[in-house]
C-alpha cells in the first residue's frame, strides 16, 4: 500500500487552506497512494494572531471540510487532517477527522493537550475523552494520534495492542530549542515502542518545523521532508511489520499490563 504525507504553510484564510488540501488530495490520488496524513489545525493560522485556529472554528458540515469531501467523492483515497471544531462559546476541540468516498469515517478529538514549553493550548481548546477508534485502510489498521500525543508513549501501546500497524499523525511541532531532536527521536521511538509504521505530517508555516516523516516498524526513517511545502510518497509493506515482530516480539514480550488512559 502506497502512503502519501502532505506539508504545507497554513494561511489566516480558510478556503485557500482547503484549496490547498484539496491538491494535495488529488496529487496523492494521482500517484496512486491509498492515505494521504495532512498536518494538524488547518482551518487558520496567523503567526501574528496565536488563537486564531480556534477563532476559526467550523462545525463538520462548514465550508472547508464540505470542500475537501467534494474531492474525496472523486476516489478512494483515506485522507487524515486535524481542524477546530465549536464546542462552548470561544473554545474548541482539536479534532482529527478521516474522510473517504465523500463520508467522514472517523473523528478523534485531542486527547493530550499541548500545555508545554511556555504554550497552553488548554486555554482554548477542550481535551478529547476517547481513545480514537481503529481505521482500515486496505486491510491494514490505522491508529490516530495527534500532535503531543507523540510524547506519551502508552497512548501508542494502547492502539498497538488493539491492533494497530500503522501510527498516522497530523501535527503543528512548533520550533524551539531541541524540538527538531526531539521530533525525530520520539517519531522513531514510536514506531520502535510498538513495531508500528509511524506517518507524521508537519506544519511547515514560520513558527513550526514541517519535518514529515515515514517510519518503518524498525525505526528506519524511509521518506522525509525539511521545512518547506512537500507531497512524501512510500511503501508500507504488511510483510515488514510481520517480519519486525517477528524478530523483535516486544508486544508479546511485555511484562506489565498497559497503562489505561481513561
Amino acid at each position: 500500500m502506497y502512503v502519501a504525507v502532505g506539508q504545507f504553510a497554513v494561511t489566516p484564510l480558510w478556503e485557500e487552506n482547503a484549496r490547498q488540501c484539496v491538491l494535495l488530495m488529488a496529487q496523492a490520488a494521482r500517484q496512486g497512494a491509498a492515505l494521504l496524513v495532512l498536518p494538524e489545525a488547518l482551518l487558520a493560522r496567523d503567526d501574528q494572531d496565536p488563537d486564531l485556529s480556534v477563532k476559526s472554528a467550523q462545525p463538520l458540515d462548514g465550508g472547508f471540510l464540505q470542500t475537501l469531501l467534494e474531492e474525496s467523492q472523486r476516489n478512494r483515497l483515506t485522507t487524515v487532517l486535524t481542524v477546530h471544531i465549536p464546542t462552548t462559546q470561544g473554545r474548541a476541540a482539536n479534532t482529527l477527522v478521516v474522510i473517504r468516498e465523500g463520508k467522514i469515517i472517523g473523528t478523534y478529538a485531542k486527547l493530550h493537550l499541548y500545555d508545554a514549553f511556555t504554550i497552553r493550548e488548554s486555554r482554548l481548546v477542550d481535551p478529547g475523552g476517547q481513545l480514537p477508534p481503529l481505521i482500515d485502510v486496505e486491510g491494514i489498521t490505522l491508529g490516530l494520534m495527534t500532535c503531543y500525543d507523540l510524547r506519551f508513549p502508552e497512548m501508542a501501546l494502547n492502539l498497538a495492542l488493539a491492533g494497530a500497524e500503522v501510527l498516522v499523525l497530523p501535527a503543528a511541532w512548533v520550533k524551539g530549542p531541541l524540538k527538531e531532536h526531539h521530533w525525530a527521536t520520539l517519531l522513531a521511538a514510536r514506531a520502535l515502542d510498538t513495531t508500528c509504521y509511524v506517518v507524521a505530517a508537519g506544519e511547515c508555516g514560520n513558527k513550526n518545523i514541517g519535518q514529515s516523516r515515514i517510519i518503518d516498524p524498525l525505526g528506519v526513517t524511509i521518506a522525509a521532508a525539511a521545512e518547506a511545502p512537500a507531497l512524501l510518497m512510500a511503501e508500507i509493506d504488511r510483510e515488514r511489520i510481520v517480519q519486525a515482530r517477528r524478530q523483535l516480539p516486544v508486544l508479546m514480550n511485555r511484562r506489565f499490563a498497559p497503562p489505561q488512559l481513561l
